[in-house]
């Protein structure tokens, strides 16, 4: 952020500014200046946001009945503070890079991140801190080349091998029940040569397997909410181009095109009425700790994103039938407020979900995961635009033009709205087939349990089923 702010405010650092056409444009080393002030942005916001969610739920101790109940609230609170930092980033900011330039609109976030960082270390003595357990990606390449290996040599499911000592074999993680899904990678705690127990890429522990196996557990519910992000993609993209063209005044005052996606920031009252009001009352009603679960949380977002797209849809299609008079641009504030109300509810789902389904080492690979599908919904989104543009007739006939005047953008709309009906209807059969860890493994312990005693033990479960 120093970087973007010298950037911004050094003649030296910037071409000059423009008064004879043509421009002068940025010299390499200007513009290799500024790219690498970008490129350190995107790699500590990579190294903060799939954290900073998972060490706010580790304060929490799951051993407390009140501090359980608070975590179930931080993460709606948690939504509600960043999405608060990006109202002041597209309202004030936004205004002050408008009339004092784009020095002091990267100098007060500047400002504001080195008082992060004093506020964090203020906090070191009262955080709860967990371990750090070493690469998830390791441990599990080392199921899938264990598990293949004893495939391809013909060993079959017998004793399953498990550390004897209290904690797993994973420094810091608990130890984790054997569960019956995705039965194929246990073969990768079978023992086949007791010199070789030590050997991870040899043989696995069932802890090791388990935390693989709860990471692909939960791919099929991050992939079937994937197309909310093309649509969420919309919102610094076509819903600002048609901002762009729309009467922004309101009183004497013109409303910044970069300010319009306020609308969708408007959603954050839903926060705490959700928290304080809905919560309750749908506990009463289903004797859920959240009220819903996550995986309903979700269900409800992605059933919103299609009325938001359709709602996108119909504007455009007015503001079309309406080209002689420049509509007002509040009539995006369906579109706006609607894909804002589905992201309160599968975003904060999304974290819910994932954090509650992670195993002790791979929380924060969960929260990554929430994240990388924001980036592919928005890769998506630009594959698609392209993908319209050429079977439509391209740039000079097609529905995306030049001029947005001239395009369909409702019909790419509509084709959005189609893609979220279907992407809803495979969500709803993903989620009907999930089995949470916790439920698989009641599964478990209920057929050992049940299970008659015939005398034949060839597989023996660890004793940490029970």
């Amino acid at each position: 952020m120093i970087m973007l702010t010298l950037s911004a405010s050094l003649d030296t650092l910037r071409p000059l500014k423009c008064t004879v056409w043509p421009c002068k444009v940025a010299s390499q080393g200007q513009t290799a200046f500024l790219y690498g002030a970008l490129a350190l942005i995107a790699l500590g916001t990579g190294g903060i946001k799939p954290c900073v969610s998972s060490f706010g739920g580790d304060q929490f101790d799951e051993g407390d009945e009140k501090e359980v109940q608070m975590k179930f609230g931080f993460f709606n609170w948690f939504f509600l503070a960043i999405n608060m930092g990006a109202i002041l980033g597209i309202t004030l900011l936004v205004y002050i890079q408008d009339v004092a330039g784009f020095g002091w609109g990267f100098g007060i976030p500047a400002a504001a991140t080195i008082c992060s960082i004093l506020i964090l270390l203020a906090g070191v003595k009262y955080y709860r801190f967990k371990k750090p357990l070493g690469s998830p990606f390791t441990r599990f390449l080392q199921v899938i080349v264990a598990s293949l290996r004893n495939h391809l040599n013909g060993v079959k499911e017998t004793r399953l091998y498990e550390v004897q000592t209290t904690h797993s074999d994973i420094p810091g993680a608990r130890k984790l029940p054997h569960t019956a899904q995705y039965r194929f990678f246990d073969k990768a705690a079978v023992m086949t040569n007791a010199e070789e127990k030590s050997n991870r890429w040899r043989t696995c522990t069932v802890t090791q397997v388990e935390e693989f196996k709860s990471f692909i557990r939960v791919l099929p519910v991050w992939a079937s909410t994937i197309a909310l992000s093309v649509s969420y993609a919309q919102l610094s993209t076509f819903f600002l181009s048609q901002a762009r063209i729309m009467e922004r005044t309101l009183g004497g005052f013109k409303i910044p095109t970069g300010s319009v996606p306020v609308f969708s920031a408007i959603t954050l009252v839903l926060v705490p009425i959700y928290e304080k009001l809905a919560v309750p009352f749908l506990r009463s009603l289903t004797g859920h700790q959240r009220g819903i679960t996550s995986l309903q949380r979700m269900g409800v977002g992605l059933l919103v994103s299609i009325f938001a797209m359709a709602s996108a849809a119909l504007v455009e299609n007015k503001r079309r039938a309406q080209e002689s008079v420049r509509m007002s641009v509040f009539w995006l504030l369906p579109q706006f407020f609607l894909m804002g109300a589905a992201e309160v509810f599968t975003y904060v789902g999304q974290l819910e979900f994932f954090y509650d389904e992670a195993t002790d080492g791979t929380r924060s690979i969960s929260s990554a995961m929430f994240l990388c599908e924001i980036g592919i919904g928005s890769w998506l989104s630009s594959a698609l635009v392209k993908i319209i543009e050429g079977a439509s007739g391209g740039q000079g006939k097609g529905w995306l033009r030049n001029h947005l005047a001239e395009s369909r953008l409702d019909y790419f709309y509509w084709v959005l709205t189609a893609i979220n009906v279907v992407n809803f209807l495979v969500y709803l059969a993903v989620a009907y087939c999930h089995r949470g860890k916790g439920a698989l493994v009641m599964d478990e312990a209920m057929v050992e349990f049940t299970q008659p005693d015939t005398g034949n033990h060839q597989r023996e479960l660890p004793s940490t089923v029970f």
